[in-house]
C-alpha cells in the first residue's frame, strides 16, 4: 500500500488551484516548510508526501529562493526539479535612453518587485557602492531591457547595468576611430550623452557629434541647450529662456568652454558609437527644423539664415 501511494503521488499531476499560480519560496527555506506553504495554498493535499520525496531524491537541501510560476498541472518530481534549477518568474525593467540618475532612482523606487535600499542615502554613498571611479553615476548605466528575479536589490539592478555600460564603453574605446580627438572614454561619455539629448535620429547621431567635436578643435563654446537644462535641475519647468543661458552653472556649455564636467543623461550605444566614430564633415552650427530633424551649417551666416528659417519662419 505504501509503494501503491508512493506512485500514486509520484506520477498523479498536480492541480494548482489556479492557473496561473504563482509562490515564493523565502530565503533559506527549507523543503519542509516550502511543502507545508504549498500545502496551506492549496496545492497539495498534505505536505509530508513532497517533504519525503525531496529527502528520498536528495533534493531537500538543493531548493532555491524566488518567486515560481505553475501554470498547469505537474508532477511532483517535476516540481521539485524546478525548485533545484531556480526556474523562478523574472521581471523586466526598462531603462530607456537619455534618463538621468534621478529618473533611474524613481523608476526603482515605485517598482514594487524591487527590494529598496538606495533611498534616502546620500548619492556619494550608493556611486562608491557601485563601483564608480567618478563622484557622479550620470551616465554610468547602461540604458536597456534587464530581467531579474523579483526581490532583487536596486543596488545589484545598479550594479548590472554599470557593468554593461563599462563593457560597451571600452569596446567602443578601444575601436574609436583614430581622429577623434577626445582624451579618455569618460570625455567619450560625456559627448555621447549630449548627442542622446540634441537628436531622437539615429541617421544624425554621428553629424551632431562632428558638430561638437569641431566646436572643441577650434575652441568654441559647444553651446547646446540640454546641458544648460541639466545644470538648472529640479528648477527646469520645460521653457528654456535667455536668462537661463546666461546663468552660470558647471554645466552651461555657453558660459563655460569644453565639455561638461559630467555626462548630462545615460546614452545608448548608438550615441556612444556616435561620438567615437562622428561623420566627416566642416559643420558647425546646427538648428532644429520642426520635424525632429537638424539644419547643419558650416558658417554662422549660414546658420543665421536656418534659424530664420526654420525658428523664426521668415
Amino acid at each position: 500500500m505504501a509503494g501503491a501511494y508512493a506512485a500514486y503521488f509520484v506520477y498523479r499531476p498536480l492541480s494548482p488551484p489556479r492557473s496561473p499560480f504563482d509562490f515564493t519560496v523565502k530565503n533559506g527555506a527549507s523543503l519542509k516548510a516550502v511543502a507545508r506553504q504549498l500545502h496551506d495554498e492549496g496545492l497539495f493535499a498534505e505536505p509530508f508526501g513532497f517533504w519525503l520525496l525531496g529527502r528520498a531524491l536528495g533534493r531537500a537541501g538543493s531548493i532555491q529562493a524566488g518567486t515560481y510560476r505553475l501554470e498547469g498541472p505537474i508532477t511532483a518530481p517535476d516540481l521539485l526539479d524546478k525548485l533545484a534549477r531556480g526556474d523562478v518568474v523574472f521581471i523586466e525593467i526598462g531603462f530607456i535612453e537619455g534618463t538621468t540618475w534621478r529618473q533611474w532612482v524613481e523608476q526603482l523606487k515605485a517598482n514594487t518587485k524591487v527590494k529598496h535600499t538606495i533611498a534616502g542615502r546620500p548619492a556619494s554613498e550608493v556611486v562608491a557602492e557601485l563601483g564608480i571611479a567618478e563622484k557622479s553615476a550620470e551616465g554610468w548605466l547602461f540604458p536597456d531591457t534587464y530581467r531579474f528575479a523579483p526581490g532583487v536589490s536596486d543596488v545589484d539592478i545598479l550594479k548590472h547595468a554599470h557593468a554593461t555600460m563599462k563593457k560597451r564603453l571600452a569596446d567602443a574605446w578601444a575601436g574609436r576611430d583614430p581622429k577623434v580627438s577626445l582624451a579618455t572614454p569618460y570625455e567619450a561619455l560625456i559627448l555621447a550623452s549630449i548627442v542622446e539629448k540634441e537628436t531622437a535620429l539615429a541617421s544624425e547621431r554621428p553629424l551632431v557629434a562632428s558638430v561638437f567635436l569641431n566646436r572643441l578643435r577650434v575652441g568654441m563654446r559647444l553651446q547646446t541647450d540640454p546641458t544648460v537644462i541639466y545644470g538648472m535641475g529640479m528648477s527646469f519647468d520645460g521653457n528654456i529662456r535667455k536668462k537661463d543661458l546666461l546663468a552660470d552653472t558647471p554645466w552651461n556649455t555657453y558660459t563655460r568652454d569644453g565639455l561638461p564636467p559630467t555626462p548630462i543623461a545615460m546614452p545608448g550605444n548608438a550615441a556612444i558609437l556616435a561620438a567615437l566614430h562622428p561623420a566627416e564633415s566642416d559643420f558647425l552650427y546646427f538648428v532644429a527644423r520642426g520635424d525632429g530633424s537638424h539644419q547643419f551649417s558650416k558658417s554662422l551666416e549660414e546658420h543665421n539664415r536656418a534659424v530664420a528659417k526654420f525658428q523664426l519662419k521668415k
